[in-house]
């Protein structure tokens, strides 16, 4: 019949409109926004090598991060904001613990008890938190991904770190192991295990259930 349109494949929609806010709490194993302020000095440092892990705090030992980039800013304390910078991150939570009161039984031990990330939601019953803005603890740096600087006052500064974290002119330790556990073909995160390629059923091309878009083209 005339006219007629085959079609094999498919496209992701994504709705945009739909983004985590501060007080709903965090879905084990998804992958969020978030922000992170350190001392300028430390900058190269991290994207370099990644994080460190803190040997205590509010929650206990991990890298402490905020989807509030208004709480990311105050850090380090005391420290003038020229020599502040922010990153913005990538990071996948795991399996989640919210702590939300003073003295709580997981407050320093919930990845000994099988969590790998600790959440305080705004507003909790925590009292040091006077901002009462939500705060995160992850466990492994290896679940965060540095992908930005969201604020550097120091604009050559920023622009020279920006440059360190796409990778350009240097061989990015960090960059690299993100590389490395990336899917061939959806060029997602797999490092929790192989992506499925299969043949796909119309035109035999390797896909990807996780790629966002894929169009047979005979």
């Amino acid at each position: 019949m005339n006219g007629e349109v085959f079609f094999s494949g498919w496209d992701v929609v994504k709705d945009r409109s739909k983004t985590l806010s501060a007080d709903q709490e965090p879905e084990a194993g998804r992958g969020y926004t978030m922000y992170h302020g350190t001392h300028l000095a430390n900058a190269k440092k991290i994207i370099t090598n990644g994080f460190e892990r803190s040997k205590d705090g509010l929650l206990g030992p991990g890298i402490y991060v905020s989807r509030n980039i208004k709480k990311a800013q105050c850090y380090p304390l005391k420290t003038d904001k020229n020599e502040k910078v922010v990153f913005k991150l990538k990071v996948r939570v795991g399996k989640v613990k919210k702590i939300d009161s003073d003295n709580h039984a997981f407050q320093k031990s919930w990845h000994q008890n099988g969590y790998d990330c600790a959440w305080v939601p705004p507003h909790s019953n925590i009292s040091s938190i006077k901002s009462g803005r939500e705060e995160d603890c992850v466990w492994d740096p290896k679940r965060i991904k540095v992908v930005d600087v969201a604020c550097c006052v120091d604009q050559a500064k920023r622009h020279e770190l920006r440059r360190l974290i796409r990778g350009d002119g240097s061989k990015n330790k960090h960059k690299e192991a993100s590389s490395k556990s990336e899917c061939d073909i959806c060029h997602h995160d797999a490092s929790e295990g192989p992506h499925d390629i299969q043949n796909c059923w119309h035109c035999g091309k390797n896909i990807c259930p996780f790629q966002d878009k894929h169009l047979c083209r005979n």
